[in-house]
């Protein structure tokens, strides 16, 4: 995950894996269980369209603001998902370094910057409560360091936080609620 630190620069989520299974001790002769999974999303503070057009053009569909998600993928050949999945981890950085470069030194104001804490909290929020990994991780013990060090370094709440309607801050919730084709 890269939280960077402009708000006009978007976060990027993403991570693609495969999983094998030993075979169960208790059923002699029962197969390896395997799977492939992954993702990249885009998570803006604040939208430009053309970045969210540039995204979405590596993979030429939309999911949210931005991104692909998939799990428990073994319904094809191996080599076939694997391939799959060589492919969207190869277009993460294609997609997302020239939008980065865009924005990264865009200026911002103190306005700006509580407003990416807020949407931050947001994330922090999302990854707690409904994220597999995370709570499948936190829920078994796993590494604590391990699981949460996706989260951004520093985040916000406010009670009801509500942008006032027609702002840049509220297109982006209008956005999110009301998703649109972007490509």
């Amino acid at each position: 995950v890269l939280h960077p630190k402009n708000p006009f620069a978007p976060t990027l989520h993403f991570n693609y894996r495969y999983f094998e299974t030993d075979a169960p001790k208790d059923t002699p002769g029962a197969p390896r269980q395997w799977w492939f999974g992954g993702g990249t999303d885009l998570t803006p503070a604040y939208i430009f369209e053309e970045d969210i057009k540039h995204f979405h053009s590596h993979r030429s569909e939309r999911r949210g603001l931005g991104g692909i998600f998939f799990d428990d993928l073994n319904d094809y050949d191996q080599e076939m998902l694997l391939s799959f999945a060589t492919e969207c981890a190869d277009s993460v950085v294609p997609a997302y370094i020239p939008i980065l470069e865009k924005r990264k030194d865009t200026p911002f104001n103190e306005s700006h910057k509580a407003w990416q804490q807020l949407r931050r909290g947001r994330y922090v929020e999302f990854n707690l409560v409904y994220d597999r990994g995370t709570t499948f991780g936190l829920k078994t013990g796993g590494r604590i360091e391990s699981i949460l060090m996706s989260l951004p370094l520093t985040a916000r709440w406010e009670y009801d936080h509500k942008p006032e309607e027609g702002s840049e801050e509220w297109k982006l919730l209008d956005a999110c609620m009301n998703p649109k084709e972007w490509i």
